[in-house]
């Protein structure tokens, strides 16, 4: 959707002047006899307004979103997850391509793309929540920032990948850049139906034999089993109260709102701002956004290995956050000096940006789908998950909507709304993290003393 935003909505002449250090008198800029299109876009997105629809439609794509993760995570502790993704990625790999499909159907209704994208997003919901499980489900706890860290590449590689290949097929035709990662995500869901083993249990494999294979490298593996006792899926109340779990989940809010600001404007950022004296092409733009998902492959698995160093999930957390605002800053002001200036900063940005989102939709919210509070049940990992990400959601659903009205006026504005949400997010984390800087404290005072480890705030606060 970010790649064919481009093309959707038109691209006028003087959209050079909302970069930030440019911006002047948008409303005479917009006026009508100044209002010069170098191509004709898509009707209804071709408009005045069309930006601010395009912002509409992340914002039902998004809320939608969050309001299913919540339900496909109480789902996903109760069934089959391999048979949840199967039919979640299937869904939306049918409707991705139906938004393309009105290319050629010269579909120019919003309503038909809006309610694609309801639907689209409804059986997207089915992911995060199930993935993180399947995960969960087989590896252990010592090592959970680092694995999970690597592991969570894979939404950076996929949007890098997503971002190229619409770029490539934008030049046939922008329903070409629906339909083919449509196509994709529907056979990969066939593969992981067929494939897919979502844990020990489904090869037949007893939990001690996953325990004991584990301990010379990931320690403690995260779900221990007592077979002999039959767990109960946690319900959302008892969630809820899992220590940790509301700070957490209302930090990812500021944090996704931010993340997904980038993923689903970036590139039509860049194409309409000069860089370098110059304006990219859209495929171009789509390209070199790719490098803010580098960044952020690089972000999330040092977030997850410096949290399992100082064993400090919150304070990780919080100082990626914080260094993520003078990053913002820095891109907004000199990203337009040349190329390389845009892509140094777009890179940092990415990883300080991306670094705390990905640490805590992985190893924070299985750290809290296996609390202590618990008392060893395991099924909570998707509830949790599905609490955390789908309030994360929401704050995804928020950015890319005030973007789209935003935008239209300065993008000044936008930058600052960033670094506003980013220094949010890292205040909501303040009491767990002086609750780790304690713990270290208390430890390091009782170093002299065997067997005394520290405490980090996931498990105690």
């Amino acid at each position: 959707m970010s790649v064919a935003k481009g093309v959707l909505d038109p691209k006028p002449s003087n959209l050079g002047f909302l970069h930030c250090p440019r911006c002047l008198d948008v409303d005479k800029l917009y006026a009508p006899e100044n209002y010069v299109v170098l191509y004709g876009g898509w009707a209804p997105f071709d408009s005045r307004d069309g930006t601010a629809l395009l912002g509409d439609i992340d914002l039902a794509f998004l809320a939608i979103y969050a309001i299913g993760m919540f339900f496909v995570g109480h789902i996903g502790d109760r069934v089959d997850l391999r048979v949840l993704l199967t039919i979640g990625m299937i869904g939306t790999g049918f409707f991705t391509a139906a938004f393309g499909a009105g290319y050629w159907l010269n579909v120019h209704s919003f309503y038909y793309f809006l309610g694609i994208q309801l639907i689209a997003g409804l059986f997207q919901s089915t992911g995060w929540p199930s993935v993180v499980a399947v995960v969960g489900n087989w590896f252990g706890k010592r090592k959970r920032g680092l694995i999970m860290g690597i592991w969570n590449a894979h939404t950076s590689v996929g949007n890098i990948s997503g971002s190229l290949i619409a770029a490539a097929f934008l030049k046939f035709g922008w329903g070409w850049s629906f339909v083919i990662p449509g196509a994709i995500i529907a056979l990969v869901g066939l593969i992981v139906f067929l494939f897919l083993p979502a844990s020990s249990e489904s090869i037949g494999a007893e939990d001690d034999n996953i325990k004991d294979s584990g301990k010379n490298e990931i320690g403690t593996p995260l779900l221990e089993g007592h077979t002999e006792v039959a767990e109960k899926a946690v319900g959302f109340i008892e969630a809820f109260r899992i220590p940790g779990v509301v700070p957490f989940a209302l930090c990812l809010f500021f944090c996704k709102l931010v993340a997904y600001t980038f993923l689903y404007w970036l590139p039509f950022y860049i194409s309409h701002t000069a860089v370098g004296g110059e304006y990219l092409s859209d495929s171009t733009a789509g390209v070199l956004s790719t490098l803010f998902d580098l960044g952020g492959v690089i972000g999330g698995i040092l977030a997850g290995h410096i949290s399992d160093r100082l064993d400090a999930r919150a304070l990780t957390a919080a100082s990626f956050t914080f260094s993520g605002i003078p990053a913002l800053f820095l891109y907004c002001v000199y990203g337009s000096i040349s190329l390389y200036w845009n892509v140094t900063l777009m890179f940092i940005t990415g990883m300080l940006v991306n670094g705390p989102y990905a640490l805590i939709t992985t190893a924070v919210s299985a750290d809290l789908g296996t609390h202590s509070s618990l008392r060893s049940n395991s099924r909570a990992l998707a509830t949790v998950t599905a609490i955390i990400d789908g309030t994360g959601s929401a704050g995804a659903a928020i950015g890319p909507l005030l973007t789209g009205y935003i935008s239209a006026k300065s993008w000044t504005a936008v930058f600052t709304m960033l670094m506003v949400a980013a220094l949010i997010a890292g205040l909501l984390l303040s009491r767990l993290v002086m609750a780790e800087v304690s713990a270290k404290l208390e430890s390091w005072r009782s170093a002299a003393v065997p067997n005394v480890l520290p405490v980090s705030s996931v498990e105690g606060a």
